[in-house]
């Protein structure tokens, strides 16, 4: 046990070696056709990083929920198991609003292992910290294209509220903060982007939300004065101040919510930003990403365009076309009406990448193939294609590349790839759906390292490559 701590340790020193100096570590990264072989310490959350960078003002700072930049972290390792059991949650959650199939819902492939769904606060996750009230309180939240409403809690708990990092807001401490009359129009539209009827204390519009299961927020409907940044302030923004929140929600202080309706921030800020937005998720746990607001604030040096989609059972997500899968430059043999018919969200939420069987089956054969020269490891409930690479200083991938509508064509990066547990268990990142009309849903690790442009007038949506590291 000893001598395999020991060598654990010196294969950290020595990749944080390599990845301190940058130059020395692109020289490690060479591309052969459809191939790519990189340090595998750099699949590693301790991976030293590089510093995000913007030409804009308008960005935040983004971080794994359970990474060291994090105000979650509290130093301890991954639950690898709770992380992957509340990501299925998610998924099975999104599927449910999403699905073609006939029953309208759908469920992953079964486990032994149960977990309360946690749509808003599975899986691995990004938080952002912006400011709320006068004088600005600083609240880390989870942002979440998944959802519309922006809540936080609130002071007094008048039923219950989790423990998170920061202090709970208190809105009888800001001089900005105003409740919303029921009778107010964003008050009768609310239930648009909660999926809950709204009600009323007196006069003032109270608001609830839940995640499909025993996770929710309860309390009034609200403004305050949002501060992004020193020069990005927005006014009389609109949020759910709640007072009653339970469930598995972990140390954030809420959700920042970025999708398609009305009481989004998308469209609360749509004079100021023109409901354009980006972000970049960073190679590893260990490393800060951004997240930024209005056009000219794309960073990447080359970007593709594909069609966003509305989704019919569920408009405030957003759709792309999936139109094929390669392996190593190699088409894989997938119908073209597999992708058409279960149609597909891109999800910030979201770990892992939700394929029909029909697709899973082929990627996942593909993939063996050209694996072969890797020993297997032991299967880890929801992967399947799992790998020891705890004898390899580097290894060589077949290139994944996703096709999209458009048409286009996004090479995933190395970390998008692979789901890292350790050196001795890393997994092929992708999970299969129960039946092939179960909805797609494109996670963030396949998203790792693109910038992931959200031009909502134009109806499109942009992947730049190396938009960060």
């Amino acid at each position: 046990m000893a001598s395999s701590l020991l060598s654990e340790f010196v294969r950290i020193l020595l990749c944080a070696f390599v990845l301190s100096v940058r130059s020395s570590f692109e020289k490690k990264v060479l591309v052969h056709g459809a191939q790519i072989t990189f340090p595998v310490c750099s699949l590693s959350p301790s991976i030293n990083c590089a510093a995000p960078t913007t030409n804009v003002n308008s960005a935040l700072n983004l971080v794994h929920k359970h990474g060291p930049g994090s105000q979650l972290f509290d130093g301890g390792p991954i639950n690898h198991t709770k992380v992957l059991l509340e990501d299925m949650a998610r998924v099975k959650w999104i599927q449910s609003k999403i699905s073609n199939s006939i029953s309208g819902t759908s469920d992953l492939k079964e486990s032994n292992v149960s977990l309360p769904a946690s749509y808003g606060s599975g899986g691995s996750s990004y938080v952002v910290t912006v400011g709320l009230g006068t004088p600005t309180k600083n609240l880390t939240l989870l942002f979440d294209t998944g959802s519309a409403l922006t809540w936080t809690q609130c002071e007094p708990c008048i039923g219950s509220c989790y423990n998170q990092t920061e202090p709970i807001f208190n809105p009888s401490r800001s001089s900005s903060y105003a409740n919303i009359s029921c009778s107010a129009p964003s008050c009768i539209q609310l239930p648009s982007g909660t999926d809950q009827l709204t009600g009323c204390s007196g006069s003032t519009c109270v608001y609830g939300a839940s995640y499909g299961d025993a996770s929710f927020t309860d309390g009034f409907f609200a403004t305050e004065t949002l501060t992004l940044t020193p020069t990005d302030v927005i006014t009389n923004f609109e949020f759910g101040c709640g007072e009653n929140n339970q469930g598995t929600f972990d140390g954030f202080a809420g959700l920042l919510g970025l999708a398609r309706d009305p009481v989004s921030i998308i469209e609360q800020s749509a004079t100021q930003y023109g409901r354009y937005f980006s972000y970049c998720l960073p190679r590893s746990t260990s490393c800060t990403g951004y997240l930024t607001f209005g056009r000219g604030t794309v960073t990447s040096a080359s970007l593709n365009f594909t069609p966003m989609v509305t989704i019919a059972q569920n408009p405030l997500f957003y759709g792309i076309n999936i139109t094929g899968i390669s392996v190593g430059g190699n088409p894989l043999s997938i119908p073209s009406t597999v992708f058409s018919n279960a149609g597909a969200i891109i999800d910030s939420g979201t770990t892992l990448t939700s394929l029909p069987p029909t697709a899973y089956t082929a990627l996942q054969s593909a993939f063996q193939k050209a694996m072969a020269n890797y020993t297997s490891a032991p299967p880890i409930y929801p992967f399947d294609t799992c790998y020891d690479f705890s004898m390899f200083s580097t290894i060589t991938v077949p290139v994944i590349t996703f096709s999209f509508d458009g048409p286009i064509n996004v090479e995933l990066d190395w970390s998008g790839m692979f789901y890292w547990v350790n050196a001795s268990e890393v997994c092929l990142a992708f999970v299969a759906n129960n039946a092939d009309t179960d909805g797609v849903i494109y996670g963030n690790t396949q998203q790792r390292t693109f910038e992931v442009i959200y031009d909502v007038p134009g109806g499109q949506i942009g992947f730049g490559a190396q938009g960060c590291s």
